[in-house]
């Protein structure tokens, strides 16, 4: 079976919680909501956009949580149409994934992103055909769900037991827990080491150098 390397985008990957918070904030002042502190919107980075909407706001109606996605995505768009969107890889990252690469372990995305954005992101930075496998929260349901894991593993010939999902939030790590993959949890983004921890991740990495210290080791991998 092959490596597979599984990777989150925000918090992960790029460095986009500025973004999101602006345009989480233009929607909540359109529909009359009172903006969540920064430190809040970042808790629920990663989940699809609906599941966002309704952990930010649980007592308003599921019917609100669509109308606000939607809002969410037309101010997103709107921002990256103005030249306003910055989505800067985090330091480290592009030697992580040319390491990765070098050792012969296939690379993919699992993400809360739509395909679109996933798209602009990965193409900003001339990332797209690096990925073997790009999973977005378009064709599958939010995390912690393992769906997204399921069809990266299918599309890259790997199995639970060559899987690792490389992520900085503990829905990443519930993904992983659920697919039989291992979690390392990404310090450098929006949840804290514990709580990455307590979500199941086998090691948790302060910057992206790392994640090498936590992958599985060679009996885990071939028995």
């Amino acid at each position: 079976m092959n490596r597979l390397a599984i990777f989150d985008c925000d918090g992960t990957l790029v460095d986009s919680g500025a973004n999101i918070h602006a345009a989480l904030s233009d929607t909540f002042i359109e529909h009359g909501f009172e903006v969540p502190p920064q430190h809040v919107s970042r808790r629920v980075i990663g989940l699809s956009l609906v599941e966002a909407m309704a952990a930010l706001l649980p007592e308003t109606d599921p019917e609100r949580h669509l109308v606000l996605a939607e809002s969410y995505k037309r101010h997103f768009q709107r921002a990256r149409f103005e030249g306003r969107v910055e989505e800067p890889l985090f330091e480290g990252i592009p030697e992580l994934l040319h390491w990765l690469e070098g050792d012969g372990w296939l690379l993919a995305v699992a993400t809360g992103k739509s395909d679109r954005g996933l798209a602009h992101c990965l193409d900003c930075h001339g990332y797209a055909k690096r990925f073997v496998s790009l999973q977005t929260a378009d064709r599958h349901p939010s995390k912690p769900h393992p769906s997204m894991v399921y069809q990266a593993m299918a599309d890259a010939g790997a199995a639970p037991e060559t899987t690792v999902v490389i992520g900085d939030t503990a829905f990443d790590m519930g993904m992983a827990v659920a697919a039989g993959a291992a979690g390392i949890g990404a310090a450098w983004g929006y949840h804290d080491a514990e709580e990455l921890r307590a979500a199941g991740a086998v090691g948790v990495a302060e910057t992206p150098s790392e994640v090498l210290d936590h992958l599985p080791s060679s009996e885990r991998l071939y028995g």
